[in-house]
């Protein structure tokens, strides 16, 4: 669709099994068994993906267990991560959880230890450009 916005909503009765290609935005309430590739991902408390998530931007509040790939990417507090995460900018809000490695995008270093996140307090944790002055 040229100029336009546009979304696709998988609800909270949906079930997909197998992977998810978009062109546009998704917001994901329902279950994925399989990768999801798109541009812009929203995902709903209750919602799990079970498979790798590629997308520019995603904004996670459900249960994600697989690897993920993503510009900038939003772990909400309700959000509960088994996987291995690369970032270029990264916001994790109190309470947010991610267990599995962190790696920035572009970064030089090959190896990033193993790292388990649970944040309990009051300010988000931030990782981006701005993290790395100092």
């Amino acid at each position: 669709m040229r100029g336009g916005h546009t979304f696709s909503v998988i609800a909270s009765d949906v079930e997909i099994t197998g992977n998810l290609s978009a062109k546009v935005d998704l917001h994901i309430d329902g279950k994925i068994h399989g990768d999801v590739m798109c541009g812009s991902l929203v995902q709903g408390e209750g919602s799990v993906i079970v498979g790798k998530v590629v997308a520019e931007t995603a904004r996670l509040s459900g249960k994600v267990d697989g690897s993920i790939e993503a510009g900038e990417l939003v772990i909400e507090a309700s959000a509960r991560i088994s996987g291995d995460v690369l970032y270029q900018s990264l916001t994790i809000a109190p309470g947010g959880m991610v267990e599995g490695k962190f790696k920035h995008r572009g970064s030089s270093q090959p190896n990033i230890s193993k790292a388990t996140v649970d944040i309990n307090k009051a300010e988000p944790l931030i990782l981006g450009a701005q993290a790395k002055a100092g």
